[in-house]
């Protein structure tokens, strides 16, 4: 155990910190501080000596120097069984420090205030603080270092019961923290500056992932389970990002969000802001069950309901625009719905959707298609880590290459930009049935393109007869394009680059079907 002695002590956030000091004073620590937490100490009735007094050197560059000095690190990283450390400690003239209590100057909270300039954001990165913490974690098993108001309250009672000491194993748990703050600190200040200083600075794509990858993020909060009630989850969102996303939505109505709830509200708002006009998307187990754009929020919604309205039973939706009363109506009679997401609702809108007690109500700020193009796709997997670009990569009509003899008139390729557009957001092997700018089946997740195929004209009944086709990826072989006309397909959209495109393409010129190539791909897994 480690007799605590003397404390150094330098707060940016004072939260309970009256109540700490005061349980060092009445064991007898010294209390040494900087600045305001010094000022803020002695206004208690406590004795405190500023860092000036000990190292004999005033702060300077507007406090920018503060706690940088060997009589500061010096009294931290001294090993206090190794006689040469202590020996030459006391040749000149500095005493161990067995405490350090540092919070650093809120950058994180600064880089979030609207407007906020370089300058002032710069200034708000602390160096004496880390470098403090980083000291005493390094020689923990003779520093206590506490890094949060939220520790002070546990090690008050550990120095009570065993008379003004801190147990190895509470030294060792409290290095750990102070690195991980440490860590998740210079991640944020390297994320914000990256934004700041070299935002236009074109990269190949294989240098823009770290030797060494450090996350950011910050816990939102504790979730009641995972994907199944024996699992403990948590959601943790990215401290300044500000794409309009599902991680940036108020919940304004409804009973907590779940864990899948969350994951299916992602996946929803993350299609209908890839459209510019009206768009509604409902999910179910974070596959697209339905997505439709049209001239009204309403009548997508009700195109979007009507291409599998059994699976959309629970499902979670996504709007691109404010929820209008009618929309609100057209929701409540398509039956239990588990969570509406959307950028806004009118007030008598959203007044009917809570009469639902059990309908989560997300809103966002704005209407907005933005997407954060240095935003990296993360898939855990056991012991790693796969990372990866966002797939946001779109097409126009001058992209698509004809391969066939007949070509596909003009209300054909607008069908199939807009079948495109939806077959890059359902799971792999993925296929979309379409007319106007509807989904009239998909098939989803099956082990085989055939499948998906079958399963897309399952859904569809008869409707598939006139449709436009999408694949996310070729087609091996002719089985599933004779299938597709078999339920009266009359043109399909796929990347193409298969050895069988020869072969698919003579079975589509047999059956007078129309066929375009993107050149990419959309797999989904």
């Amino acid at each position: 155990m480690l007799a605590i002695k003397r404390a150094l002590i330098s707060v940016s956030d004072k939260t309970n910190l009256e109540s700490f000091v005061k349980k060092l004073h009445s064991l007898g620590v010294e209390v040494i501080s900087t600045g305001g937490s010094a000022r803020f100490i002695s206004a208690l009735g406590i004795n405190v000596k500023t860092v000036d007094e000990v190292t004999g050197f005033n702060e300077m560059l507007d406090g920018r120097v503060k706690t940088l000095h060997p009589k500061i690190h010096a009294g931290l990283l001294a090993l206090r069984g190794h006689s040469a450390h202590m020996d030459q400690l006391k040749a000149c003239g500095i005493e161990p420090i067995d405490m350090v209590v540092v919070n650093l100057y809120p950058f994180k909270k600064t880089i979030l205030k609207p407007d906020i300039r370089l300058e002032e954001a710069i200034e708000n990165i602390d160096i004496g603080g880390p470098s403090m913490l980083r000291s005493a974690a390094k020689n923990y098993k003779s520093v206590a270092v506490l890094t949060s108001p939220a520790q002070y309250d546990r090690i008050a009672r550990e120095l009570d019961e065993h008379k003004g000491c801190v147990t190895d194993n509470t030294l060792a748990g409290l290095a750990v923290e102070a690195f991980s703050v440490t860590a998740e600190y210079d991640s944020c200040i390297k994320a914000y500056l990256k934004k700041k200083l070299t935002p236009n600075v074109s990269k190949p794509a294989e240098s823009i992932f770290p030797d060494e990858l450090v996350l950011s993020l910050d816990k939102y909060q504790d979730l009641r389970y995972g994907e199944n009630e024996h699992q403990k989850a948590a959601f943790y969102k990215r401290p300044f990002s500000k794409e309009p996303s599902a991680s940036n939505a108020r919940q304004l109505h409804g009973k907590a969000l779940s864990y899948n709830n969350i994951m299916d509200l992602d996946a929803a708002y993350e299609v209908v802001k890839d459209f510019d006009e009206p768009a509604a998307c409902i999910i179910k187990h974070a596959t697209a069950c339905g997505i439709a754009t049209a001239d009204t929020l309403t009548a997508a919604f009700s195109a979007a309901l009507e291409t599998d309205t059994l699976s959309a039973f629970g499902g979670i939706i996504g709007l691109n625009r404010k929820v209008d009363v009618n929309t609100a109506e057209a929701i409540l009679a398509a039956g239990f719905v588990e969570c509406v997401i959307a950028p806004g609702y009118e007030q008598n809108a959203l007044a009917r959707l809570s009469s639902k007690q059990n309908m989560r109500i997300l809103s966002l700020d704005a209407i907005s298609k933005t997407r954060d193009k240095d935003e990296l796709h993360f898939r855990n997997i056991a012991g790693g880590l796969l990372v990866q670009q966002k797939d946001i990569q779109d097409i126009d009509q001058s992209q698509l290459k004809i391969v066939t003899q007949k070509k596909p008139t003009s209300d054909e390729v607008r069908t199939l930009i807009f079948a495109w557009k939806a077959v890059k957001f359902i799971r792999s092997n993925a296929i979309v049935l379409a007319k106007e700018t509807k989904t009239v089946g998909i098939g989803a997740g099956q082990m085989s393109r055939v499948d998906s195929v079958f399963m897309a004209i399952h859904k569809s009944g008869r409707r598939s007869t006139g449709s436009v086709l999408a694949s996310d990826a070729f087609f091996p072989k002719e089985d599933a394009v004779e299938m597709a006309a078999q339920a009266g397909v009359t043109s399909i959209i796929q990347p193409g680059g298969s050895k069988s495109d020869e072969l698919i393409i003579d079975v589509c010129n047999r059956r007078n079907i129309s066929m375009v190539f993107t050149g990419i791909r959309h797999f989904r897994h």
